[in-house]
């Protein structure tokens, strides 16, 4: 399965409280690169409090920004491609406005 298919949300509710229902592969990668992000973040706490190097810490820090960044290409990839086009095609043009201010703040 290639990874427009994984990420496609398979049903994006458009009530107030708006969901997204990943399939249980795509919640499987997504956690798991989050628990790897997370354990690298107590990496970089222990490395700090044992008085590494500044330049490694900070080239951990890189390594959390871009694995944080693949994160959330992957999810903004998927939301695109579904429940982005869904409102569209449902005449819901105020999706592209939430979707600006969205990227806007990934992209700071």
């Amino acid at each position: 399965m290639n990874t427009e298919q994984e990420l496609h949300c398979e049903e994006c509710a458009h009530t107030e409280e708006r969901k997204s229902h990943h399939s249980d592969k795509v919640k499987s990668n997504l956690t798991a690169r989050l628990n790897r992000i997370e354990g690298q973040i107590r990496g970089i706490k222990g490395m700090i409090e044992k008085d590494v190097y500044c330049d490694d810490v900070l080239n951990q820090i890189a390594a959390v920004q871009s694995a944080l960044n693949a994160v959330g290409k992957m999810l903004l990839e998927g939301h695109m491609k579904s429940c982005v086009v869904e409102r569209i095609q449902e005449g819901d043009q105020e999706v592209i406005d939430e979707l600006m201010k969205t990227v806007a703040k990934l992209m700071k």
